[in-house]
């Protein structure tokens, strides 16, 4: 279950109107395909149960909307299992990096996979030829799956080797693809309750659909009308946890609103995720003091599940801290939460929250489909193209030329 708190006094019918209007046709329209993943893929799970490797580890091979939406969902379940199987994430080109990661990976008992939506991502097919040439991978008979549009030319190399195949449908972009085999493959493979995180997915579709989730699109009207003076959204995460979410969360809001809109004008909302209480110490002074071009989203987790308490020890000269003495961590990170957002809040900085009763599958579902609902209605409102990229594919452009030259 979530909960969802406003600490501002907003209201637009008509954009709000306009927004779920906007995104009601993008889901009728079957243009845009994330709205229907939770239920379609429900399929995948069949077709996992006959894959039979015999593997210990999955070392995924993708960027951005390839490796970031399965790996906040790893990070903040993993906690839960004692028998998962490690997902090792290989995603950057660092070289420094990706040798450490090769050394400490068996190619004999892992599982590759191999994530591109186009097919050509030159990231991840770089690392995949390194991979080959460091693991000395038969081609053939290794462990190896391929998860990549229809037709595309990483679908074509793996049809030539007899490589398994999980296809991203078409009408759904990369970093709204967290629900397709992208994320379910790896990991409904590693030993997670794929079926619940799904579950909860399609429960908050469905619940929003039915116009049961309205706080959503009175956030995005809010975001969208003040975004002349409030140029930057905050999240504030209160767990390590939710830290592969926050990344996650950046990729999403600002590839996808970020853009040029019809009219010509520049538009969009810079995303920072922040994790608390780590970050209250440095960025909160900002907040308080700073301009007054951002609003902020707090996120905690309202019960952890975990008992580890302050020990009722007091230390000499350090007395003054002996008032938290005998609670429960969980108590301490959740009143720091609420002391930084009240201290925000009187600070006259328009603030949300977002409560997780635990972190269970269904519960990260809703958080994800959340954040993909709210990015859509945000970007109807901004009468942009949600959905694609344009700065990023200038950029790949510019670096075929300097190989070429």
């Amino acid at each position: 279950m979530l909960k969802f708190n406003t600490y501002y006094d907003y209201e637009n019918k008509n954009l709000e109107t306009f927004a779920y209007e906007s995104l009601v046709k993008e889901k009728e329209s079957g243009e845009i395909g994330y709205y229907h993943l939770p239920k379609n893929s429900m399929d995948l799970l069949n077709e996992l149960d006959n894959i039979n490797y015999n593997f210990e580890k999955i070392a995924v091979i993708g960027i951005g909307g390839s490796s970031l939406g399965t790996k906040a969902i790893y990070r903040l379940l993993k906690s839960n299992y004692k028998n998962v199987k490690e997902i090792v994430f290989l995603e950057n080109t660092d070289p420094i990096e990706l040798k450490n990661h090769f050394s400490k990976i068996d190619k004999n008992n892992t599982l590759f996979l191999v994530i591109s939506k186009s097919g050509t991502t030159i990231e991840t097919i770089s690392i995949f030829k390194a991979a080959i040439d460091y693991f000395k991978l038969d081609l053939s008979n290794d462990k190896i799956i391929v998860i990549t549009d229809p037709a595309s030319n990483l679908e074509k190399f793996a049809d030539k080797y007899s490589i398994k195949v999980f296809n991203i449908p078409k009408n759904v972009g990369g970093r709204f693809s967290v629900f397709s085999a992208v994320g379910v493959v790896p990991l409904y493979l590693a030993g997670f309750d794929v079926k619940k995180v799904l579950k909860g997915a399609d429960e908050f579709f469905e619940s929003f659909f039915n116009k049961s989730e309205w706080h959503l699109i009175r956030k995005a009207a809010f975001l969208y009308e003040r975004s002349r003076c409030y140029k930057m959204n905050v999240v504030f995460s209160y767990s390590s946890l939710l830290d592969e979410f926050n990344k996650w969360y950046v990729q999403l809001w600002g590839e996808s609103l970020g853009k040029i809109n019809k009219k010509g004008g520049r538009v969009g909302l810079t995303p920072i995720g922040l994790l608390g209480s780590i970050d209250q110490h440095s960025f909160l002074q900002l907040l308080i003091e700073g301009p007054r071009d951002k609003t902020v989203t707090f996120i905690k987790v309202k019960n952890f599940e975990n008992s580890l308490k302050i020990p009722n020890i007091s230390l000499p000269f350090l007395e003054t801290t002996d008032f938290v003495n005998g609670y429960t961590f969980n108590e301490l990170i959740n009143a720091q939460c609420d002391a930084t957002r009240e201290s925000v809040v009187r600070s006259g900085i328009d603030v949300d929250e977002i409560v997780l009763e635990k972190l269970n599958e269904e519960n990260v579902g809703m958080l994800l489909v959340y954040y993909e609902l709210l990015t859509s209605a945000v970007g109807a409102l901004f009468e942009i193209n949600t959905y694609n990229q344009p700065g990023v594919e200038f950029g790949k452009k510019i670096l075929k030329t300097k190989f070429n030259s």
